[in-house]
């Protein structure tokens, strides 16, 4: 059946999908799982004192990054807000950046 701009409705459903996906859909992108970063690298140890480590995980105003942001578990994304929290109390961090 033909909507208003001509096209055929049916044409849109079988659009070719290039993984082989039956539930492709080109709107939605599968977005890849991110790695926790500590996980992978056994050998980083996340320290307080070493504010060049710590600006990874906060954003441009001081804020901490979120999980889905940062990539890290759920276990080291609560080492990273103690950290930044300890960093921030010795003022080795700002609170806010401005």
């Amino acid at each position: 059946m033909p909507d208003r701009k001509g096209n055929n409705k049916n044409s849109k459903d079988k659009r070719k999908n290039n993984n082989g996906d039956d539930d492709y859909n080109p709107r939605f992108r599968k977005m890849r799982k991110k790695v926790c970063f500590l996980c992978s690298n056994k050998e980083v140890e996340l320290d307080y004192k070493n504010p060049e480590q710590l600006k990874k995980f906060i954003n441009e105003k001081g804020k901490i990054l979120p999980r889905r942001a940062t990539g890290a578990c759920a276990k080291h994304q609560r080492r990273i807000t103690n950290t930044i929290k300890r960093a921030r109390h010795i003022a080795v961090l700002p609170y806010t950046q401005g």
